[in-house]
């Protein structure tokens, strides 16, 4: 038997790639829309509609390499 107390999960095991994501076609969250619409301002550019919660994530993901909130 295996003593899993000592065992640490690792956390890059929780990451999926967005297209993995089973709720990735639904809408954003309101996090994520709130979010993406303050680094688009940031950044000077406007945020599309109609992404999906998986879209909505890679544009944050891009926002945030170039505003530098991503570090």
């Amino acid at each position: 038997m295996t003593d899993r107390s000592s065992e640490r999960p690792d956390p890059r095991g929780a990451i999926k790639d967005q297209e993995e994501w089973v709720t990735g076609e639904e809408p954003p969250t309101a996090a994520q829309e709130s979010y993406l619409a303050t680094l688009a301002r940031e950044a000077g550019e406007d945020v599309p509609e109609g992404l999906t919660k998986a879209e909505a994530s890679k544009r944050i993901d891009e926002l945030q390499a170039e505003t530098g909130r991503g570090q």
